[in-house]
């Protein structure tokens, strides 16, 4: 069986999946048969996947940014278990890529057995298959509410007998207090399995730390492997909500005499937002998510994306004002695109008895088409063609469908099969598909036409931005980071040999039971001993630096 490692944090959005990503990729890169693992995720943010049976399925877009990272395409077993989040309440439940369920906090623990033994499952057949399985655990593994039922963090790591690192955002203070209390917090048994800690987003001087990580090894008996510093350059795929900014990324000097400024509605349920990132990568466009109705009338392209939500959002949008401010922005003929759940709202209606259950509401109206709901959900990826040769690629993740629509209403795609897809009406746009900007003949000739739409006629698309690019050179930023500025040595004797024993019991942690000391290694009953060192590691060992 594969070694492994699990990755927890202090919090969501501490860098639990950069780190898993960067590790991974340092692996990758010394040859390791490596493969990343997330039992249970959390997102609206979501990837396409086929699997072997040919249907498409949804992993959470971070297992798939992992997966590339290990060279690999991605597969449902990275991510077994998609929880995606369709109000405060309740949440849609992917399990293996298909929807299964809808779930409450109040029912969700009868399903628990159910996802714990898909999840355990997944992680056996990947450990059987590749030399390492890097796991990330799902916000902080000291939720002592949940931890009877927990099987994506401590749970997890002691099923498997994973070593556990703690990763840390010093960006937010309290930082140390964090780590000690991640531990002490845990009974006995899990904490027999975290073995130190990685401190992420660090500005400033180390030596000024130093001191700090002197006494957090002193109050645990656990090391720190490394400070990860602030990298400003680490916004793609972005995996939690709460990392979205107000500007994305890093705006490069327009090519042209003008900027191109996008607003990005950020929608309660905002789904897929990734989807502008690569517009994002763009020299000279701006894009920001944003709220505020002034921001958006300032806009030159007003964008309204993807939802989980659509018929409760468009409910926000016309709350708080919004729906006004888009309105006066497509009536002064100025570009208006929506995406998939922002692309239903600009019908004229929509019928909804699946999401909402809200039956016939009134859409945004500046489309001549009509949205129904229907109870099988569209997972699938797409090829096709716009503006008309130009080629583009998607993938389509919806239940609702145009179900009719004005017969002249001309198509801003072209599907291969012969479908025509979304909209292209003078200034107004719309389509189902996620991801289209990926591909970089499209975008160009997408952001040419908003700009000239827009009265931007100074600005100019640059001829050789390349996303995957990108993509590829943030994979390498992370592997980079690892390499540099974490004890990768010290990771391989985790990965290799398991967690380290003699490690201190923190209190007021549960203590150990009887007659069991806490670095005896003793799984609760029914669970996996923790793994021994596996020979077919020995020959696969990354070379030091």
């Amino acid at each position: 069986m594969g070694g492994g490692l699990l990755v927890a944090g202090t919090t969501s959005d501490a860098g639990k999946s950069v780190l898993t990503a960067g590790i991974c990729r340092w692996l990758h890169r010394q040859g390791v048969s490596v493969a990343p693992f997330k039992a249970q995720n959390m997102s609206n943010n979501s990837a396409v996947v086929i699997g072997p049976d040919g249907r498409g399925g949804e992993i959470g877009r971070a297992q798939a940014m992992q997966a590339a990272a290990c060279g690999l395409p991605p597969d449902l077993r990275f991510n077994p278990v998609l929880l995606k989040p369709g109000s405060d309440r309740s949440s849609q439940v992917v399990l293996l890529g298909q929807a299964v369920d809808t779930v409450t906090a109040g029912n969700f623990r009868s399903l628990r057995p159910r996802l714990a033994a898909t999840a355990f499952e997944a992680l056996a057949e990947l450990r059987a298959e590749y030399d390492v399985v890097i796991c990330e655990g799902a916000g902080s593994p000291t939720e002592i509410n949940l931890r009877d039922s927990d099987y994506t963090n401590m749970g997890l790591a002691r099923h498997a007998g994973l070593p556990t690192i703690v990763v840390g955002d010093i960006d937010r203070g309290g930082v140390f207090a964090s780590m000690f209390g991640t531990v002490a917090l845990l009974d006995a048994a899990d904490q027999d399995l975290v073995a130190g800690f990685v401190i992420n987003k660090f500005r400033g001087d180390l030596g000024l730390l130093r001191p700090g990580l002197d006494m957090l090894t002193q109050v645990t008996g656990r090391p720190t492997y490394g400070v990860l510093p602030w990298e400003v350059d680490l916004w793609l795929d972005a995996e939690d909500s709460l990392a979205y900014g107000r500007v994305l990324g890093r705006p490069a000097a327009p090519v042209g005499a003008q900027w191109l400024d996008v607003a990005v509605v950020r929608l309660p349920r905002i789904s897929n937002a990734t989807d502008v990132e690569a517009l994002a990568t763009e020299p000279g466009v701006r894009v920001r998510l944003t709220v505020e109705p002034a921001e958006v009338a300032a806009a030159d392209l007003v964008v309204l994306p993807g939802t989980k939500s659509t018929v409760d959002d468009l409910e926000w949008l016309r709350r708080t004002g919004l729906a006004d401010v888009v309105h006066a922005h497509a009536a002064a003929g100025r570009p208006l695109l929506g995406i998939c759940g922002g692309f239903q709202m600009l019908a004229r209606s929509i019928d909804d008895e699946v999401e909402s259950g809200r039956g016939r509401v009134a859409g945004l109206g500046l489309l001549p088409i009509e949205i129904t709901f229907g109870a099988a959900k569209t997972v699938t990826r797409s090829v096709g063609a716009a503006f008309g040769s130009v080629p583009v690629r998607g993938y389509e993740i919806h239940h609702g469908y145009v179900s009719d629509a004005d017969p002249a209403l001309p198509p801003l795609i072209r599907a291969a099969d012969g479908r025509v897809e979304g909209a292209a009406v003078g200034h107004l746009f719309g389509t189902h598909w996620h991801g289209a900007f990926s591909s970089d003949d499209f975008r160009r000739r997408f952001l040419t036409e908003a700009a000239r739409l827009a009265g931007r006629h100074g600005f100019q698309v640059a001829p050789d931005t390349s996303f995957a690019a990108a993509r590829e050179r943030t994979l390498d930023l992370i592997g980079d980071l690892v390499e540099e500025h974490l004890d990768t040595d010290a990771l391989w004797r985790l990965i290799e040999r398991g967690p380290p024993a003699g490690l201190p019991f923190v209190p007021p942690g549960a203590p150990p039971s009887s007659g069991v000391p806490p670095s005896s290694g003793v799984p609760p009953s029914g669970e996996s001993p923790p793994r021994t060192r596996p020979s077919t590691l020995a020959t696969t060992r990354p070379a030091s630096g």
